[in-house]
């Protein structure tokens, strides 16, 4: 049980921090000037975007598994292969699915409302929905990655800085100081989400995999 509370605690703490982050973006919305206009656009583009999430996710999931796997077998190179594949799958997908919602932003809004006030401004936000769907899933697989390798606390770091030292601030200077309203909440959101993806990146680019083997190695074999 103490094993598994090191890695499940810090799991469910990658988890929750982002989701909380957004939640917060959601309720700050009902202190702008139009909050039921602001909310139900924010609302609908929060629902588009967790839709989509279980795609990425499902690839995710099959990239922890394997990464996994593959280092306990310690086989480096298919760690770095499965990265690689992942990676290009997710590529086509996200690419493919922002393409098409940039494509129907005229009437994607009519998928959720009839308010004419309500598709125009998910129309115009259009463009903010789509960067925020390539980059939750860069960030899923990179999450991915960091589960299978056992980095969950890495990733919990990381959410924490930032979302709640770069992504909220950023989204209240935006928001109220500035005036860009949703605009600014969701760039704010979308901050978090670049600095997260740039630091996951670079965790990931720097790892030294057959070094990885070598530490499962000698803790299997001390066990």
């Amino acid at each position: 049980m103490p094993e598994f509370i090191q890695f499940a605690i810090p799991s469910a703490a990658m988890v929750c921090l982002k989701w909380w982050a957004t939640e917060l973006i959601l309720l700050f919305c009902g202190l702008l000037p139009n909050p039921q206009l602001e909310t139900s656009v924010l609302s609908i583009c929060l629902t588009t975007t967790s839709l989509h999430y279980f795609i990425p996710c499902s690839f995710s999931t099959a990239a922890s598994t394997r990464i996994s796997n593959e280092l306990g077998a310690g086989n480096p190179k298919a760690v770095r292969i499965s990265i690689c594949a992942v990676f290009a799958l997710a590529t086509v997908e996200f690419l493919l699915a922002s393409a098409i919602i940039f494509c129907l932003r005229n009437v994607w809004g009519y998928a959720f409302t009839h308010e004419q006030e309500v598709v125009n401004l998910i129309e115009e936000l259009t463009p903010l929905l789509c960067l925020s769907i390539i980059l939750d899933s860069i960030i899923t697989l990179l999450a991915g990655v960091a589960r299978g390798s056992g980095w969950q606390h890495i990733v919990a770091y990381v959410n924490l800085g930032a979302y709640y030292l770069i992504g909220i601030p950023a989204s209240l200077l935006m928001g109220f100081v500035l005036n860009w309203k949703e605009k600014g909440l969701w760039s704010g959101l979308i901050m978090g989400s670049v600095v997260q993806a740039i630091l996951l990146s670079v965790v990931t680019y720097l790892t030294d995999w057959k070094k990885q083997v070598i530490i499962r190695l000698v803790v299997l074999s001390s066990c």
